[in-house]
């Protein structure tokens, strides 16, 4: 069985209309999600989410290879070394 990793997954949202297919993403593996924060940057007309997450490198890969695939989107994970 694969060791889970804590990451924090960033994400960048300059299309609003990807909103539904991210957090339908995020809803899929809701179960290995520790927390959630998203800020609307109204001046730059762009949102940026950071997403904490427990799982195997591997899902870990699939989550931020899925949203970073979407029109208007950047995502980018950091990993914890343990």
């Amino acid at each position: 069985m694969p060791e889970n990793r804590i990451a924090i997954i960033s994400i960048i949202v300059e299309d609003r209309a990807a909103s539904v297919q991210i957090n339908k993403i995020l809803s899929d593996c809701g179960d290995c999600i520790v927390g959630r924060m998203g800020i609307p940057y109204k001046q730059k007309d762009v949102s940026v989410i950071c997403v904490v997450v427990d799982a195997p490198t591997e899902t870990i890969n699939l989550i931020t290879g899925k949203i970073g695939m979407l029109r208007g989107v950047s995502a980018k994970t950091v990993t914890s070394k343990k």
